[in-house]
Parts: structure tokens; C-alpha cells; sequence
């Protein structure tokens, strides 16, 4: 009877876990970062109210999955933590900035009358600046860290070129799209149509920076390139840059004919196809280029100890998110919310 070597699967189960916290910090705050981002180009102050009010109950909860995800790469990839954190501190240090502002804002322009403006300006420039922080991560981690002896090695700066830039404004792009569909559920009248018009012209950046990105990403690691743009797996992967096509179509298509929820599923779908695609590109490395999750694990010990909490903790979260959602559900109103 062959025995289940728990040293080797550990380190895929806590890659499982880091995964789904991001996926659902990117998924669950992207769309009240985009929200932000199109908050000043709302036609009046009655609409940016209404644009706080659909996502001023929850937005704190959806950044439950950013500490989730954090934490649990310091816990279960101490080497990756030490390698990434050193690589990428002046946008972290960026982001987190722009969150605090942005967090402040959720409080006090409701209150303010006078200085009601300071707020609305928190709030814009918070989400935007911490949506393009977090794309210059995202690109510095797909661009790869230089890494020797298991120690960043690299300049302070490496996190800044133009394929990180690409990524720090294709990640504005898409946040505000999912922003966008999400207010087109949300909420009616003139906002609800301001937002499916503006659906298309997002939707039609989006897509132009996946392409670019796409495109550009096997250009930096030849082994990227092998994996994509070599038979047999060219045939097994074609169906998600297809897949993609087909959603960015159906969203096209909704969008005109004013459905609610749909676009926002497909939003999503968008941002879990790239995923997939990054995931496929990188697998199984955790510090790219070179270093994997195996080589970057804590030791088992550790690793099995902090999973028996993670059984309670990632539910209990689960079961927070639903249950906030459900409470808060429906349409937003001029005068409702949970400030009022």
C-alpha cells in the first residue's frame, strides 16, 4: 500500500491556497479599485454617492484576501517573501499608501462637508495609484527577479520598465472594467446607463493590453516561449487565448443589450482566463525564472502545522464574504446606503 509523501504535496497545497487568496483579492477589490478610478468622471456628487454606496460595506472585507494571501506566502514561501518583498519595496510601500488614503476617504466624505472634495480626491487618486502599484508587481513578477544563492540580487529599480509600466496601466484598465459592470448590476437610471456606455471602450482597452501583454510576456524567458509556441502544447493550450476571445465577444454583446449581473461574470471571467494563461506560464516556479515552490517551501513541519489553521480560517472568511455580500445585495439608490 503506497504511502502519500506529504513533503512533496505541502508545498502544491499552500501554492493552491496563495493562488485562490490573490485570485480573490484581484477579483473582489479590483472591482471597488476600479470604481475608484472612474469616481471623478461620474456626472454629479449624487452619483459618486451612490458609486461609494454599492462597495462602502464590503471593500474592507475584500481586502480580508490580501492579508490571506500575504501572510500566507511569509508562512508557507519564506523564500520567495524575502526574495519578491526586496524587488518590488517602492511600489508595495506605494500601494499601501494609496489604500490608507483611499480607506480614509470611505470614512470621512461622508461626513465632510467643506473638504468633501479632499475626500473625493483620496479616494480617485488611493485606487488609482494602488491599482498601478499593483501592476508594477504584477509585471516585475512575470518579468522575473535576479536571484542568486536564493537572495534578491538585483537594483532597487528593476520593478520600473516599460513592461512593468505596460502592466501597471493594462491593471487600471481592467479594474475599471470590472468597476464598471459592477455599478451596471448595481445600479439604474443615468449611472447605470453612463457605465454600459462606457462598457465597450473599456472592454476594448482590456483586450488590446491582454494582447500586448501576451504577446510580449514569451519574449522574456525562453522556456515561456518554449512552453506556448511548441507542439504538442500548442494544440492543448490554443483553447484559452481562444476561450478568451469568446467571453470578450459575449461581453461585447451583453453590454449592448443591457443585461445586469452577466457582464460582471464575464469581467471576471476575463481576469481568471488571464490568470490561467499567467499560471501556465510560470508553473511551478514561485520566484521566477528559477526558483520553485519546492525550493522556496518552508519545511514540512511548519508547513502542515499552519495548514491546520488554514482548514478553519479560509471558510470562516468564505462564509464572511458570502454573508456580507447577501446582506448588502441589490440595487443601489440616491440616498440609501450603509453611511445614511
Amino acid at each position: 500500500m503506497s504511502t502519500i509523501d506529504w513533503a512533496a504535496h505541502l508545498p502544491v497545497i499552500w501554492a493552491g491556497i496563495a493562488v485562490v487568496a490573490v485570485v480573490m483579492y484581484v477579483l473582489l477589490d479590483g472591482f471597488d479599485l476600479g470604481i475608484g478610478i472612474l469616481f471623478p468622471y461620474a456626472g454629479n456628487d449624487d452619483d459618486r454617492d451612490v458609486m461609494m454606496n454599492t462597495v462602502a460595506p464590503i471593500w474592507d472585507g475584500n481586502e480580508t484576501w490580501l492579508v490571506l494571501g500575504g501572510g500566507g506566502m511569509l508562512a508557507a514561501f519564506p523564500v520567495a517573501y524575502a526574495t519578491i518583498l526586496p524587488g518590488t519595496y517602492l511600489p508595495l510601500l506605494v500601494m499601501l499608501i494609496a489604500l490608507i488614503f483611499r480607506g480614509v476617504a470611505f470614512e470621512f466624505r461622508f461626513k465632510a462637508r467643506t473638504s468633501r472634495h479632499v475626500w473625493d480626491r483620496s479616494f480617485h487618486y488611493g485606487s488609482l495609484f494602488a491599482t498601478f502599484a499593483q501592476g508594477l508587481v504584477l509585471g516585475s513578477f512575470i518579468q522575473g527577479f535576479e536571484v542568486e544563492n536564493r537572495t534578491f540580487v538585483g537594483g532597487p529599480f528593476d520593478w520600473l520598465t516599460p513592461f512593468t509600466v505596460l502592466c501597471g496601466v493594462a491593471l487600471v484598465a481592467g479594474y475599471a472594467l470590472l468597476g464598471c459592470t459592477w455599478l451596471i448590476w448595481r445600479t439604474e437610471g443615468h449611472l447605470r446607463e453612463w457605465c454600459a456606455q462606457l462598457c465597450r471602450p473599456l472592454l476594448l482597452a482590456v483586450m488590446i493590453f491582454v494582447g500586448i501583454v501576451s504577446l510580449w510576456t514569451p519574449f522574456l524567458d525562453n522556456d515561456i516561449a518554449m512552453r506556448w509556441f511548441t507542439m504538442p502544447n500548442l494544440l492543448y493550450l490554443s483553447p484559452v487565448p481562444v476561450v478568451t476571445f469568446l467571453v470578450a465577444l459575449g461581453l461585447w454583446r451583453t453590454g449592448t443589450r443591457r443585461h445586469d449581473v452577466v457582464p460582471f461574470l464575464l469581467a471576471m471571467s476575463l481576469f481568471l482566463l488571464s490568470f490561467l494563461g499567467l499560471g501556465i506560464s510560470l508553473w511551478p516556479n514561485v520566484v521566477p525564472p528559477d526558483i520553485s515552490i519546492w525550493e522556496a517551501a518552508a519545511p514540512p513541519a511548519s508547513q502542515g502545522f499552519m495548514l491546520a489553521g488554514m482548514v478553519f480560517l479560509v471558510p470562516l472568511v468564505i462564509c464572511y464574504t458570502v454573508f456580507c455580500y447577501y446582506v448588502f445585495r441589490g440595487k443601489v439608490r440616491p440616498g440609501e446606503g450603509y453611511h445614511h
